[in-house]
């Protein structure tokens, strides 16, 4: 195998340490952020929730018209491969492994689809314990102005990027988004900036259902799958602002934070008010995680 790497970048056939690597001006998503992305944790070699995570991204890629140059049992190859590559010794063995396809490079700058263009591929992979899941963390809220197309894990994440920079400077680690109505509701919680919010309210876990205002998350799904296996109800269906500010629990989900509970939110003490079952939420997801990614 040789020498393993600190950490990993790559792009179409070639890698080398992140620092080393290059990509070309060209390239649309510089111009565009013209592609689509995944992400997600990594133990012992074995990359989690792999599967899932390759459907969103096919499926990603389909809606904005990309063809990737690559089957599904390829890529996953390709991804694995490049993981052993990386040395986590000194990260329980543990990586973040990101990638993206973009629609590749056009001369000169054209809006419209380059003819004839071969898609991009970039990696990364990056030594990094997994976040706590027990720790607790504050978030603000900002009204939702992005587009309508959010179910697609897009390169496109200037507002998100606004977003979670208005965060760290509150001293908060996320931010809710909401828009002002929708669905008939005042005040919509859609998700977060890099996460999906849910929250619990008299033993029932709340969740945005799939449309097009938030991501299909991989870690809302397994949210909703150990809410399932421990006989918690689940309710996919809007909720507003309010509502969530009154829950017993906020949680935040993400392929990083399989789920944190807020406590404050734009300053105010929030949830608290359920803690023995988030707790039972909690566990079930770490053993998820701990057992699909043993050897």
């Amino acid at each position: 195998m040789g020498k393993l790497l600190k950490d990993l970048g790559y792009y179409n056939g070639k890698y080398d340490l992140i620092e080393n690597m290059t990509v070309p001006m060209t390239d649309r998503v510089c111009w565009f952020g013209d592609g689509v992305y995944e992400a997600t944790a990594v133990r012992n070699g074995v990359i989690y929730c792999l599967d899932e995570h390759i459907d969103r991204f096919y499926r990603s890629a389909s809606f904005i018209e990309i063809e990737i140059p690559y089957t599904k049992d390829e890529l996953k190859t390709l991804l694995s491969d490049l993981v052993l590559k990386v040395d986590t010794s000194e990260t329980n063995h543990e990586a973040f492994l990101y990638w993206q396809i973009t629609r590749g490079a056009n001369i000169p700058r054209n809006h419209v689809f380059p003819e004839n263009a071969k898609a991009s591929l970039w990696v990364t992979v990056t030594p990094r314990k997994l976040a706590d899941v027990y720790r607790t963390d504050k978030l603000i809220t900002r009204e939702d102005i992005r587009f309508y197309m959010c179910n697609i894990k897009t390169l496109c994440l200037l507002p998100n990027v606004l977003a979670a920079e208005a965060a760290k400077k509150a001293g908060a680690g996320e931010c809710v988004f909401y828009r002002s109505e929708a669905n008939g509701i005042k005040n919509r919680v859609t998700e977060g900036s890099h996460a999906n919010i849910h929250c619990i309210k008299d033993g029932v876990l709340h969740t945005a259902p799939l449309d097009n205002l938030i991501l299909p998350g991989i870690a809302r799904r397994n949210l909703i799958s150990a809410c399932n296996a421990l006989n918690i109800a689940v309710n996919e269906n809007p909720f507003s602002l309010e509502f969530l500010l009154d829950a017993d629990e906020i949680i935040l989900t993400s392929s990083s934070n399989f789920c944190v509970r807020a406590t404050h939110i734009d300053g105010v003490a929030v949830g608290g008010k359920s803690p023995e079952l988030l707790k039972k939420i909690q566990d079930a997801l770490v053993y998820d995680y701990m057992t699909k990614t043993s050897k």
